[in-house]
């Protein structure tokens, strides 16, 4: 199975990326607003279809990036029923007992209430991993004071529901704030000090009762935001660049498309950093291009004029996109990596010239 773990380090959230290699269909779990283009680049390069973004509760640390998710890719949104009329834009209303199919594999839902009422956690087909968001933590359990939320209700879900999948069933909860990635059903029955041991629902409840925590510091923005499903209070979507269709790969680089580039070089100044040798071989250049190895790129950034976005090129994208970090580092806003270089260029039968370098 295809497998990621992701993770948005302000919230302290982990996503989940899971996907069937045989049809390449996949679902996410726990999206992060902020974290929309990273998700979205990986789900691309690895070249899945998103069947679903879901959630499992309504977050109250973090606004869900479920509706971006949906724009970008046509994708459903699952979130439990339990939260009735009050939620919006989830197209996929889940409860206990439903199964959330991507290819052939799926992803059983079990109701985990107490830290929220709607509080689900996916269980994958072969019970070797289950999804549990806030409800079982690494050696702890979700707060129980705020959404409805239950001590006494969470105990009973996590020793009916949880406790009892395979003990070497992986657990992969919504969040950790100690750098741990994972446990198991074993571990946490074992050792988790809230409800592991021999702790019943009396020992559980007055230490949940007990935590004495202050509220979440998003808590009046994320509610509201993620009753409806992350979409802004505008129903627009967040542009990433205003000059052009700017893309973010996963490894956090900024690119462009040459075919955008070749129908809009009055408007952009394409800086090419091949070194100039380069730039007179097979592939030519782009008509205007300025020429400027990435070896002198930061020495020479007072030089380059900020009156139009930035575009680099290389032999390949791979030093234009280091040249896009420079840029960046150096104050440049509006910049981005010509994606594939002169080769993907050349590639596409795009113009180029052959005259000497400008």
């Amino acid at each position: 199975m295809i497998f990621r773990q992701l993770f948005d380090a302000a919230s302290s959230t982990y996503t989940y990326l899971l996907g069937c290699p045989a049809t390449r269909q996949a679902v996410i779990i726990d999206t992060v607003f902020e974290q929309h283009l990273r998700d979205r680049a990986l789900i691309e390069e690895l070249g899945l279809t998103l069947l679903a973004a879901l959630d499992t509760h309504c977050h109250a640390d973090h606004v869900t990036g479920a509706w971006l998710m949906q724009q970008a890719t046509a994708c459903r949104i699952g979130i439990s029923r339990r939260y009735g009329e009050a939620l919006q834009g989830a197209d996929w209303l889940l409860d206990h007992g439903d199964k959330v199919v991507f290819g052939e594999r799926h992803l059983a839902v079990r109701a985990t209430p107490g830290h929220t009422d709607g509080c689900i956690s996916y269980v994958l087909d072969d019970q070797q991993m289950a999804f549990t968001g806030d409800s079982l933590l690494i050696r702890g359990a979700g707060r129980c004071d705020f959404q409805q939320g239950h001590a006494g209700t969470l105990f009973r879900s996590i020793t009916q529901q949880l406790f009892s999948l395979p003990e070497d069933c992986l657990i992969f909860p919504g969040h950790d704030y100690a750098g741990r990635t994972m446990s198991s059903v074993a571990e946490e029955r074992a050792h988790n000090p809230r409800i592991g041991g021999q702790a019943d629902e009396r020992d559980f409840v007055g230490f949940m009762q007990n935590l004495h925590l202050p509220h979440p510091k998003q808590l009046a923005v994320a509610l509201p935001a993620n009753l409806r499903s992350g979409q802004p209070a505008d129903g627009k979507v967040p542009q990433l660049a205003d000059w052009g269709p700017v893309r973010q790969t996963y490894a956090g680089l900024l690119e462009i498309e040459p075919e955008w580039v070749s129908e809009h070089l009055d408007e952009v100044l394409v800086l090419d950093v091949r070194q100039p040798q380069e730039v007179d071989e097979r592939l030519g250049r782009i008509q205007g291009a300025r020429i400027l190895p990435l070896s002198e790129l930061k020495a020479a950034l007072a030089q380059i004029p900020q009156g139009k976005p930035v575009v680099t090129v290389c032999h390949a994208g791979m030093r234009s996109g280091q040249a896009t970090v420079i840029l960046r580092q150096g104050g440049f806003t509006r910049v981005a990596n010509m994606r594939g270089g002169m080769l993907t260029w050349q590639q596409l039968g795009l113009p180029v010239s052959s005259s000497p370098s400008a």
